[in-house]
């Protein structure tokens, strides 16, 4: 589905039979709200946007698209009668991916259509993937602005209280002081975090430093670590929450174990064998066992490879 935005009729009438002669669906827009509107409600596949328009034109159309973290991915071709290098720029700068120069050459226009389409399903099977890890990950631009995120994400910033109101004033200053100093990868940043409602965390569970005299509210504790740099100059950030309980605290919560089991079995799952697990926790080599054969019919296995696998599946999130 394509969404064609141009307030000329012959525009756009050849553009429409271009595409449908090439059994691609089309959608119309007039201006810029239209599309706007429009993209909101069916998320089209690329847009084909018309630089000058009234009321709102292609380029600020364009950057709104672009703020909305449901449509930033959307890839979005110029269309231009401009030629001027510093239009070109301007609507590159404004996050479209090419340029088309008016009247449009239908080949062309295929051609350009075909290559961003293919490099937008590649970045979103990328997503994807990512989405389906469970963990929390965001991009985000030298701003601190979240330009994408894991539904983890989102489900993490809802419960630590972390609005979008919060998240652009204090989120992205934080993020973006923090980027200026050119962090190297998985260099980690504890982040000032929205306050908490009374009750909605234990005391005990509050790191030190979340309640110190000089700031009597409890902030959620939040961290952020760079990940990596992508190559359109974003940042992939894993958020981490500091109220989550993590390592045998987690195997413990999760896979309903006890104390001791979950002990064992994060131990089993970094690569220790039993008589060095023994150690670790200062008991005998025995004992390790004997909490295995515990382990094993509360996961559904037969073994403490299976069973640490169970577990570093659990870890990996972290």
């Amino acid at each position: 589905m394509v969404l064609v935005v141009d307030d000329s009729p012959d525009a756009l009438s050849l553009i429409n039979d271009t595409l449908e002669n090439a059994g691609i669906n089309v959608l119309v827009a007039l201006e810029g709200r239209q599309a706007l509107t429009i993209a909101r409600k069916v998320r089209p596949d690329m847009i084909l946007l018309d630089a000058i328009m009234p009321n709102m034109d292609g380029f600020e159309t364009c950057q709104q698209l672009k703020a909305d973290p449901e449509l930033a991915a959307i890839p979005v071709i110029f269309m231009t009668g401009l030629t001027e290098t510093n239009d070109i720029v301007r609507g590159l700068e404004a996050g479209g991916v090419d340029y088309l120069t008016k009247p449009i050459n239908p080949n062309e226009l295929l051609a350009r259509m075909k290559v961003h389409l293919t490099n937008a399903r590649l970045t979103n099977s990328a997503q994807s993937a990512l989405d389906s890890t469970g963990q929390h990950l965001i991009t985000v631009n030298d701003t601190g602005h979240i330009r994408w995120a894991t539904p983890q994400t989102y489900a993490l910033l809802a419960r630590s209280g972390a609005n979008e109101h919060w998240q652009s004033t204090q989120l992205a200053p934080q993020i973006a002081q923090w980027l200026i100093h050119r962090p190297e990868l998985n260099q980690q940043l504890k982040l000032k975090g929205p306050p908490l409602i009374s009750g909605s965390a234990p005391a005990a569970t509050m790191p030190p430093g979340n309640n110190s005299y000089s700031d009597p509210v409890q902030h959620y504790p939040l961290e952020i670590k760079l990940i990596s740099h992508q190559e359109n100059g974003e940042k992939l950030l894993k958020l981490i929450d500091g109220l989550r309980p993590t390592g045998a605290a987690m195997l413990k919560e999760k896979l309903n174990l006890t104390e001791r089991e979950s002990e064992v079995l994060y131990w089993i799952a970094n690569g220790k064998t039993n008589r060095e697990a023994a150690e670790i926790l200062t008991m005998s080599p025995r004992t390790v066992n004997k909490h295995l054969e515990q382990i094993f019919p509360k996961l559904g296995v037969e073994n403490r490879t299976a069973a640490a696998g169970i577990a570093l599946r659990l870890l990996a999130v972290e």
